[in-house]
C-alpha cells in the first residue's frame, strides 16, 4: 500500500485523503482506490513485473487507439505497481445479475451485452495493429505449449482430483490432437484470453475492458469461446446465438472477408478448450487454494460441457468419452436431482422460425395460432400487441382465442402435472401466428398467467418478436 500511496503523491501532488482495498476476485494483485480532494485513481500492486509491464504497455497501446481501457497514468520505476483511471464499481457479472439468476435478461442487460460483444473486435484487431507482441506475459503468442500447458492443468488440477480412471497416454494423444486443430486458426489477433463478465467494467452506459494482461497474439475464437460460455453466466443458447450474430457483424464491419461459416467451425473446438482451461483453474483454485468462489463455479462449468458434448466434437474420441464420463460422475450429478420445474413460454413468428429449446430435450408443444380472427388486419391494431387492453378486448369480445386456449390447457397441464410429478425439470410451450405480435403474444401471457397461479411453479416467458421478458417466480 505505500508503494501505491507514494506513487499517488508523486503524481497528483498530493496525499490521499482515503485508500481502500479492493477485491481482487482470483488475482494475486491487490488493488486500491486512492481519493484526494480533486482526483480518485486505481492503484495496482502486482507479484510480477514482467506481467506488469505487460499490462502497462498494452494499455499504453489501447488508449492510444482509443480503445474503451483503463489508462495508466504513472508507474513506479520497477514496474511493480502502477495508478490507471476509476471506472468505478459496476461490473459487467453484476450488472447482469438478475438475468445470470433467473435466464431471464431484461432489455438494458441485453443490450450492454449487445454492445460488449461489438466492442470486443476492435479490442481483438485494432488492437493487434502495430503491437509489440513480445512484451506479453507468459506467452508472446497462442501456440502448442500454451496449449498443452492449459490441457494439463485440466488433467492435474481437476480430472485426477476426480478419481476418475483414465489412460494417460491416449488422453495425452487426444490432447495433442486438439492442439493441432486449435492452431489451425489464424493467429494475427490480440487474444484477450480471460475475456468475460467480470474483466468488463460499465461506466456511463459504456463497458470498458480491464484485466487483459495475460492478453497475446492468438485466434479470434478464444476470446469468442470465452464470453460467451463463461460458467457463471448462464446465457441460454438463444441468447449465445444473438450475440455471437452481433459479434460477427461488428467483426466484418472491420474486416469483411471473414467467412463465417469457418469462424463456426473453429468456435466449437475453442469452447471445448476453453471449458477444459477453466475447470482446470476452478480445480486448483477451488481444491487447492481452497476459495470457495471457484468450486461453486464448477457444477455451472460442468453444466456447459455436457451442452458441448451433445454433439461430440470429432477429431478426439478419447477425450470425449472421458468427459463423458466425467459429466456422469455421482458428485457432479447429484446436484440436479432435486432442480424444480421451469416452465418456458415463448410468442414468436412463424416467418422467424420456431424457437429453438435450449434446455436439450429437443422442444415440447407448439401451438398455431393463426386460425384465429388476427386483430392484425385492421389498422388501429396494427402498432400494438397482444399485451394491449384494447387488443385483449377484441380477442375476448370475439372468442375465438377462448375456446383455441381451453383446448391448448387440457394438453399443457396435463403436462405440467406429470412433469413435477416425475421430477422433471424443463417444459417448453411455444405460440406462433403470423407477426408474432397480436394473437401468440396474447395466448402466450395468458398461459404463463395459467400455468404459474394453478401449478405454482417457475415460468419464464419470452415474447420474442417484442423483445420482452417476464419471470414468475415459483410459489411456495
Amino acid at each position: 500500500m505505500e508503494k501505491v500511496k507514494k506513487l499517488f503523491e508523486e503524481y497528483s501532488g498530493r496525499v490521499p485523503l482515503n485508500i481502500t482495498e479492493l477485491s481482487a476476485a482470483g488475482s494475486n494483485r491487490k488493488y486500491y482506490r486512492l481519493e484526494s480532494e480533486e482526483k480518485t485513481l486505481i492503484g495496482v500492486e502486482g507479484t510480477s513485473a514482467a506481467e506488469n509491464t505487460a499490462f502497462i504497455s498494452m494499455a499504453k497501446h489501447f488508449t492510444e487507439k482509443g480503445l474503451p481501457v483503463p489508462a495508466v497514468l504513472a508507474k513506479s520505476d520497477d514496474n511493480m505497481c502502477y495508478l490507471q483511471d476509476d471506472l468505478g464499481d459496476v461490473l459487467l457479472f453484476d450488472y447482469i445479475a438478475e438475468g445470470r439468476k433467473t435466464g431471464v435478461f431484461s432489455r438494458d442487460e441485453k443490450d450492454m451485452l449487445r454492445k460488449t460483444m461489438q466492442k470486443l473486435p476492435e479490442i481483438q484487431l485494432k488492437g493487434a495493429e502495430n503491437f509489440d507482441f513480445s512484451v506479453c506475459y507468459p506467452q508472446p503468442e497462442f501456440n502448442e505449449r500454451s496449449v498443452i500447458w492449459d490441457l494439463n492443468y485440466f488433467k492435474y488440477c481437476f480430472l485426477k482430483s476426480t478419481g476418475l480412471d483414465f489412460q494417460e497416454d491416449r488422453l495425452e494423444d487426444d490432447f495433442h490432437k486438439l492442439s493441432d486443430i486449435l492452431l489451425r486458426s489464424v493467429n494475427e489477433s490480440f487474444m484477450y484470453r480471460d475475456f468475460q463478465s467480470r474483466n468488463v467494467m460499465i461506466k456511463d452506459g459504456t463497458p470498458y475492458f480491464i484485466d487483459f494482461q495475460g492478453g497475446r497474439k492468438g485466434p479470434l475464437p478464444y476470446d469468442v469461446a470465452s464470453f460467451l460460455w463463461q460458467a457463471k453466466a448462464c446465457y441460454s443458447s438463444e441468447l449465445k446465438e444473438e450475440l455471437l450474430q452481433v459479434y460477427i457483424q461488428a467483426l466484418k464491419a472491420i474486416q469483411p472477408t471473414v467467412d463465417e461459416y469457418k469462424f463456426r467451425m473453429e468456435l466449437t473446438h475453442f469452447v471445448l478448450f476453453r471449458t477444459l482451461q477453466v475447470l482446470g483453474a476452478y480445480g486448483f483454485r477451488g481444491y487447492f487454494e481452497k476459495k470457495p468462489h471457484f468450486l461453486q463455479s464448477i457444477p455451472f462449468a460442468l453444466e456447459n460441457l455436457r451442452e458441448i458434448l451433445q454433439n461430440s466434437p470429432a477429431g478426439y474420441p478419447y477425450l470425449v468419452k472421458i468427459l463423458k464420463e466425467l459429466t456422469v460422475l455421482k458428485q457432479f450429478t447429484e446436484v440436479k436431482i432435486h432442480k424444480p420445474l421451469v416452465v418456458k413460454i415463448y410468442s414468436f413468428s412463424y416467418k422467424k422460425g420456431i424457437p429453438n429449446d435450449d434446455s436439450g430435450n429437443g422442444g415440447g408443444f407448439v401451438f398455431d395460432c393463426r386460425a384465429v380472427n388476427n386483430p392484425g388486419k385492421y389498422e388501429r391494431y396494427q402498432k400494438l400487441t397482444g399485451l394491449d387492453a384494447s387488443v385483449i378486448k377484441f380477442l375476448e369480445d370475439d372468442g375465438e382465442i377462448l375456446t383455441f386456449l381451453e383446448y391448448v390447457w387440457g394438453l399443457t397441464d396435463a403436462s405440467v402435472k406429470r412433469y413435477k410429478d416425475r421430477g422433471f425439470t424443463n417444459l417448453m410451450i411455444s405460440f406462433g401466428c403470423t407477426g408474432g405480435q397480436h394473437r401468440s403474444v396474447y395466448s402466450a401471457q395468458k398461459t404463463a398467467e395459467h400455468i404459474n397461479r394453478k401449478f405454482g411453479v417457475e415460468v419464464r416467458l419470452i415474447h420474442r418478436e417484442q423483445n420482452i421478458e417476464q419471470k414468475f417466480v415459483a410459489k411456495e
